[in-house]
């Protein structure tokens, strides 16, 4: 196993196109991005056309699309971006109401850096952006890592703690299991804030079986500790099965640094919020 390629490019002033064929939705977005970053420079399109003529106008930090367009499918929009940018790495989020269906179906092509839920509403969508072009840390985030390699471990490892986070590791799935079951002992459900497994380990278990163990042994859903799977398996099959078995999210092999720690961070964030709801929601049930 090899270390893993992560490059991280410079941010100066993000360039951040969002291609939507709603004005009012292009305004949503733009008004919530500057509350998040100031600095910004915005371009909003409304058909793909227009996207096309405004990549001829220099280099963008990053791009969305819906899925519908009013002259073509925003999938399409996102091969012509990839094919025609001369960046050798830009992001491209889809943002659409059915991504996890599309997901699961691995409908979204390799164009396609990363998907969005608009049903998460237009504040989590900037918080999201912002994690690509302005990443921030998030101090006392506990992550569950399990890879067996000790160097990719520890390239790892380092690059998480630079964003904030602290690690366990563990190197097979049976250390992993072990160190939830201590923490619900301890009455610290579910002890990480998310787990980070790669899917093929040494010994007996594979990520997959983590990600099994943690819905259905220890009964956590999603929202409660999140799991995102490493894979270097390109078959839709196996990607789809990882899903529905479990995983939250899935980052394909060679490991992009900055895509890892912003479905990383995202997620860790949702299990907070979950979390706090369902404290809040306990509190209120014992005082009623």
């Amino acid at each position: 196993m090899s270390t893993p390629g992560f490059r991280l490019s410079e941010a100066t002033t993000p360039r951040i196109m969002v291609v939507d064929g709603s004005k009012v939705v292009r305004k949503m977005i733009e008004g919530v991005l500057r509350q998040q970053l100031q600095t910004m420079e915005f371009i909003g399109c409304e058909t793909g056309e227009e996207a096309k003529a405004a990549l001829q106008t220099g280099a963008f930090s990053l791009v969305t699309t819906a899925l519908r367009l009013p002259d073509m499918d925003g999938l399409a929009l996102a091969r012509y971006l990839r094919e025609h940018t001369p960046q050798a790495y830009i992001p491209i989020i889809v943002v659409s109401g059915d991504v996890q269906e599309r997901l699961e179906s691995r409908s979204f092509s390799d164009n396609v850096t990363d998907y969005f839920d608009k049903s998460l509403g237009f504040n989590a969508l900037a918080a999201f952006i912002k994690g690509y072009v302005a990443p921030e840390a998030e101090p006392g985030g506990e992550v569950l890592y399990v890879e067996d390699s000790r160097v990719v471990a520890l390239a790892t490892r380092r690059m998480l703690e630079k964003h904030g986070l602290s690690v366990i590791h563990c190197t097979c799935v049976e250390d992993a299991v072990a160190h939830l079951e201590t923490m619900k002992a301890q009455g610290r459900v579910p002890g990480p804030d998310v787990v980070l497994t790669d899917v093929y380990l040494k010994g007996d278990l594979t990520g997959k079986d983590l990600v099994h163990s943690i819905r259905k042994v220890f009964g956590y859903p999603k929202g409660l500790l999140p799991v995102l799977v490493m894979t270097g398996d390109a078959n839709p099959a196996n990607q789809t099965d990882l899903l529905r078995t479990g995983a939250n999210d899935l980052v394909q092999k060679p490991i992009e640094e900055r895509l890892l720690v912003t479905k990383l961070l995202f997620q860790l964030r949702v299990g907070r919020l979950m979390r706090l709801k369902m404290a809040a929601a306990a509190r209120a049930l014992g005082a009623a």
